[in-house]
C-alpha cells in the first residue's frame, strides 16, 4: 500500500536523481500541508496524551482523521468522545477544522458539534487563536483539556449547558451522566 511518506520519498528520490527532463507529471508532488503533516503526525503520535487515540481511516490521507478522548477525571470521566479533524490545504496558515461527532452536554461544545477553543479560531481578539507555529499537537492537547482545565462555564458556546451548571452542578452533573449513557459509550 502507497503511503503519504513513502510517496514523498520517492519524490525525493526522483528529484536527487534529476528525475526525467521536462517532466511536468504532478501526480507525485507533495503539497506543503502534506510535508508538515508526516513531520506533525509523528510528532503526535509520539506525545498523545494517555487518554486520546487517533485513527487515520485512510493512512494516505494524513490531512483527515478522527480523534477519541476517554477523560479520566472530572464530569465526563467514563464517555469516549469523538472528533473529526479535516487539515485544509491552507495548513498551518489556517486551523484544522474541528468537528465533534458525539453529542454531549457541555459548555464549550454546541450539542450539534461545534467547538469553542481559542486556538481553533483564525482570528483572536486576546491573541489565543491560531498561529503558524501551533502543531497537531496543540489541537489534540487542547481538544483533550476541554475536558478538565479548559472546561469554560464563563464563555460558553452552550449557553444552556452553562447556566444549568450555574443553577444546579449536582443535576448537571446526572444530564452529562445521561449523555454519557447513550451517546458516549
Amino acid at each position: 500500500m502507497l503511503t503519504l511518506a513513502s510517496k514523498l520519498k520517492r519524490e525525493e528520490g526522483v528529484r536527487a536523481r534529476g528525475g526525467p527532463a521536462g517532466s511536468n507529471d504532478t501526480s507525485h508532488r507533495v503539497s506543503i500541508r502534506d510535508r508538515l503533516l508526516i513531520k506533525e503526525v509523528s510528532e503526535l503520535e509520539a506525545n498523545l496524551p494517555n487518554t486520546c487515540k487517533v485513527t487515520f481511516p485512510d493512512p494516505n490521507k494524513l490531512h483527515y482523521f478522527q480523534l477519541a478522548i476517554s477523560p479520566d477525571e472530572g464530569y465526563y470521566q467514563g464517555g469516549k468522545f469523538q472528533f473529526e479533524i479535516e487539515v485544509p490545504e491552507a495548513y498551518n496558515m489556517v486551523p484544522p477544522k474541528v468537528k465533534c461527532l458525539t453529542r454531549i452536554w457541555h459548555p464549550n461544545i454546541a450539542e450539534t458539534g461545534e467547538i469553542c477553543l481559542s486556538l481553533l479560531r483564525e482570528h483572536s481578539i486576546d491573541g489565543t487563536g491560531w498561529a503558524p507555529t501551533r502543531t497537531l499537537k496543540d489541537v489534540v492537547w487542547g481538544l483533550n483539556s476541554l475536558f478538565t482545565d479548559l472546561l469554560n462555564f464563563d464563555d460558553p458556546l452552550n449557553i444552556d449547558a452553562a447556566e444549568h451548571h450555574l443553577r444546579d452542578k449536582d443535576d448537571f452533573r446526572s444530564k452529562v451522566q445521561d449523555f454519557i449513557r447513550s451517546y458516549a459509550r
